[in-house]
């Protein structure tokens, strides 16, 4: 009984001391393999500073690279722009020096032109001399005259110097309208020499297209059942495309064209566009009208603040006010005698630029100038009032300089020019408008001018016949031989100038020659 009870109880010591041995060797095992994870966890950490530490290096010496690269590139930019200001510099000193050269040389050539100025006062100081000792020999032979009348005729004094004073005027008549001749003939062949160069330089520098425009706005239509449609049901249509755009449909038996009539350029555009829109798309009804319109006026919108930017760019001037570079847009669809009015304006910005480069103006200036000088045309329709005044309200507005003001004003000839620039631009606009083919009129409008030419002639005294020719760009008059002599030409020319430019509206200049003959005839038997 006692051996199997101390047997069990062996066996269970014995199954207590191997559940402790093992606990105590699992708990062994279990700190190894925890010393053994600290050790490669600090294997690990080690690992993981010393790949932190070279990434460090690396990082740093890419920072140094990409700094010194960095600081090479903005020595570059610093060398580049130091390089371009050096340029600036030295296009600037050249400018100065071009500047001072032709200052120099204007006042060589106003040095002269005193000189010149000063002779020829010498010579007028010689000629009023002169004049005075004729007038005291005058004075003289009219005592001597005087005395001999009175000794052989019985005339009263009264009566002999009226004889005396009439052949003493004919003969300082004569003498002072041969000196007037000799002047005028001085100065007319100084000017036209220097002119004629002048024009010559600056049209050869510059060229335009020879410009001529329709005045009617005519469009296409595929066939004439599209009329129908246009007009509509009970033409309700053709009301409202007019209405909205503002230009009168002219639908008559023209063959495929509708007309568009209307005083304002711009709206005619817009109808212009629409209308060809609606043709092509085919769809005609008041909604679609609506929305087309509307479409071609922001288009025409675009347009002019295109054409307006362009012509600004071309020409070179700086900065515009944006209200004016729209109006200079709106002068695209304006026309002057069949001349587009933005491109004359351009071709006048050009020339008077050259022709101010050529004496030494401001170019850039009176280019500026040539360009706004007929601004005015862009609303005179809706402004009351002419081109030249609104022109010169509307610069005045938008703060242009004063020289550009002046050439406004005075390029019509309404006031006096106070700047070479106004008169460089006023002989711009002559130019321009007065070259062959830039203009159009009407035959009636032609004939009547050429009529106007030849009655204005035939009116003065002395003249027999009158002959507009050059398209009305010169009269030749022949006069009586009898009844004018040569130095009575002169006069009749200047006269004839005279009225024309008083009476008659024209585009460029006209040239008066007055022609006196004498023939002899006679018959052999």
């Amino acid at each position: 009984m006692l051996l199997p009870i101390a047997f069990g109880v062996i066996e269970v010591i014995s199954i207590l001391l191997a559940l402790l041995v093992g606990i105590i060797t699992g708990y062994l095992i279990r700190v190894w393999q925890r010393e053994k994870s600290i050790r490669a966890s600090r294997a690990t950490a080690e690992k993981i500073v010393e790949d932190g530490k070279k990434e460090a290096e690396k990082a740093k010496r890419e920072s140094v690279l990409e700094a010194k690269q960095e600081i090479f590139a903005l020595r570059k930019d610093f060398e580049n722009d130091m390089r371009e200001r050096r340029q600036v510099v030295v296009n600037l000193e050249n400018k100065v020096s071009q500047r001072d050269e032709n200052l120099n040389n204007r006042a060589v050539h106003l040095d002269r032109r005193e000189q010149s100025l000063s002779a020829r006062e010498e010579k007028l100081d010689e000629r009023k001399e002169q004049l005075e000792q004729l007038n005291s020999k005058v004075e003289e032979t009219l005592k001597e005259q005087e005395l001999k009348l009175m000794e052989i005729s019985s005339l009263s004094v009264e009566q002999a110097r009226e004889i005396i004073m009439g052949r003493v005027r004919e003969s300082i008549s004569d003498e002072i309208a041969t000196y007037i001749k000799d002047e005028e003939e001085r100065a007319k062949n100084e000017v036209h020499s220097r002119s004629k160069e002048l024009l010559a330089l600056a049209m050869q520098k510059y060229a335009s297209e020879t410009t001529t425009e329709r005045t009617v706005s005519v469009v296409d239509l595929p066939n004439d059942e599209m009329k129908g449609r246009i007009i509509g049901r009970e033409g309700r249509n053709i009301r409202t495309i007019e209405a909205l755009t503002g230009v009168d449909l002219i639908i008559d038996d023209t063959p495929e064209a509708v007309v568009l009539s209307g005083f304002d350029p711009v709206r005619r555009e817009i109808a212009k566009r629409a209308l060809s829109t609606l043709v092509s798309d085919g769809r005609i009804h008041p909604g679609r009208i609506e929305e087309v319109v509307e479409k071609a006026r922001i288009e025409v919108d675009m347009f002019i603040r295109e054409a307006g930017e362009d012509a600004v760019f071309t020409v070179g001037v700086g900065r515009i006010h944006p209200d004016l570079v729209k109006l200079l847009g709106r002068l695209s669809f304006r026309t002057s005698y069949g001349q587009n009015v933005l491109k004359h304006s351009i071709e006048t910005a050009f020339l008077a630029g050259k022709l101010a480069a050529e004496i030494g103006e401001d170019e850039i200036l009176a280019r500026r100038a040539g360009l706004l000088h007929d601004i005015g045309k862009a609303v005179d329709h809706e402004v009351e009032g002419g081109h030249v005044e609104i022109g010169v309200k509307l610069v005045s507005k938008y703060k242009e300089p004063k020289e550009v003001i002046d050439a406004i004003a005075s390029h019509h000839g309404d006031k006096e020019a106070e700047s070479i620039i106004a008169v460089l631009v006023a002989a711009a606009d002559a130019l321009s408008a007065a070259r062959p083919g830039a203009r159009s009129e009407s035959m009636e409008n032609y004939i009547k001018r050429l009529e106007q030419l030849e009655a204005i002639s035939n009116e003065i005294p002395g003249v027999e016949k009158s002959y507009a020719i050059q398209a009305g760009r010169e009269v030749r008059v022949l006069v009586k031989a009898e009844e004018i002599d040569d130095l009575s030409t002169f006069k009749i020319a200047r006269e004839i100038k005279e009225q024309i430019e008083e009476k008659m509206t024209y585009p460029g200049t006209i040239k008066v020659t007055v022609i006196r003959e004498t023939r002899a005839t006679d018959v052999a038997k």
